[in-house]
């Protein structure tokens, strides 16, 4: 572990309109100001249901984007421009594609700051406001924020705060989406700084803080040098409080991994990815929006439609592609017009994988081990 702070902006106003203590958004206005990044990339929000990428060297566009969005389920590893320095907030999937994506020469990753943000989950923007309205009887227009706490989601309202338990929302089709729902990464931990409210003392408006590298060290001291953070060190049960905190979320993803896994278990395997796969219509959505992919207009899969197998070739070759690169982002199963669960269908080959080679992507650069030639062999 490294080393763990509790955080936050110095300046009352970013303090209190930013998600815990506003620690990231100081943290960016202080890496432009230091010259550390050209530009950061942050997530814009349109309303309280939906957001888009943003990439700015203006502080006051920075500091608009300062409180967090659960309905923007984007991956921005899609939006860095390369040859740019750039300062990006990430979810541990966005960290994972970065270095993926790094990897396969899109990126440098020298040249890219990450801010990791904590995550639980991000929820579907049609889908919430549905629930919302279905749930609580809402108009959407009439919300004014929602959250996550405590096991509760929680929407503030025009007329009042509503509440339900998350696991009865997800019982009833609410709630995150499901590569969510089964990630057990809750801390970025391949990111430069980790940050969240796990393991900060109720009532204190600061960021849990801890610094994983050099760049993360970097960030932290462009924002002690510039005055935008203050700060202190983390006491041991505010690291023991964050230890639990994402031991409890893991243990609760990887149930609801086992409980689907399970579903699929109980019947023949074959015959689910035929009846599964054999709805897909070649849009090839799927491969445009996957951040780990790096093949061009000439990639082999787009060349295999229907050619009259039972499971096409384009997407048995996406299988192999990704069964040592999925990072479970669940972009593709977002954009998927005929409802094909792909995230669960790729993670359950690269899970698979990963438990025989001990390889998990997107936490170090190290080569896939598909890329890796065999022994003797030609590279």
């Amino acid at each position: 572990m490294g080393k763990c702070y509790l955080a936050w902006a110095k300046d009352p106003e970013i303090r209190q309109k930013g998600g815990s203590g506003g620690f990231v958004t100081a943290t960016l206005l202080a890496a432009l100001k230091e010259g550390l990044v050209e530009r950061v990339l942050i997530v814009r929000r349109i309303d309280e249901f939906e957001g888009v990428p943003l990439l700015t060297d203006d502080p006051e566009e920075v500091k608009s984007c300062s409180s967090a969005h659960l309905a923007a389920p984007l991956n921005l590893s899609s939006y860095i421009p390369p040859g740019e320095r750039v300062a990006v907030t990430v979810k541990p999937c966005d960290a994972r594609a970065i270095i993926e994506r790094s990897k396969r020469r899109q990126i440098d990753l020298e040249d890219i700051y990450m801010v990791g943000l904590n995550c639980g989950g991000t929820f579907m923007p049609v889908r919430t406001m549905e629930a919302v309205s279905d749930l609580f009887g809402l108009d959407p227009g009439d919300v004014l924020g929602f959250e996550v706490s405590k096991g509760k989601f929680l929407v503030e309202a025009r007329s009042g705060t509503y509440t339900l338990p998350m696991v009865e929302l997800e019982r009833m089709g609410y709630g995150r989406r499901d590569p969510c729902r089964y990630c057990n990464i809750n801390i970025p931990v391949m990111a430069d700084l980790a940050c969240g409210d796990a393991g900060v003392p109720p009532g204190m408006r600061a960021t849990f803080v801890e610094i994983l590298t050099d760049k993360g060290d970097e960030l932290f001291e462009a924002g002690i040098k510039t005055s935008m953070i203050e700060f202190e060190e983390a006491g041991e049960e505010e690291i023991e409080t964050r230890v639990r905190t994402d031991r409890r979320m893991s243990e609760d993803a990887d149930m609801w991994w086992d409980e689907l896994s399970s579903m699929i278990d109980e019947v023949d395997h074959l015959s689910y990815y035929i009846n599964e796969l054999g709805r897909c219509i070649h849009c090839g959505s799927c491969k445009i929006v996957c951040p780990v992919c790096a093949c061009k207009d000439d990639a082999k899969c787009l060349d295999m439609g229907r050619e009259g197998y039972r499971i096409s070739l384009y997407n048995l070759i996406r299988l192999f592609h990704l069964m040592d690169s999925c990072i479970g982002c669940g972009q593709c199963e977002d954009v998927c017009p005929a409802d094909i669960p792909l995230t669960m269908i790729h993670q359950r080959f690269e899970r698979r994988m990963e438990k025989e080679l001990g390889y998990r992507p997107g936490f170090e650069m190290s080569k896939p081990p598909l890329q890796e030639p065999e022994p003797g062999g030609k590279v």
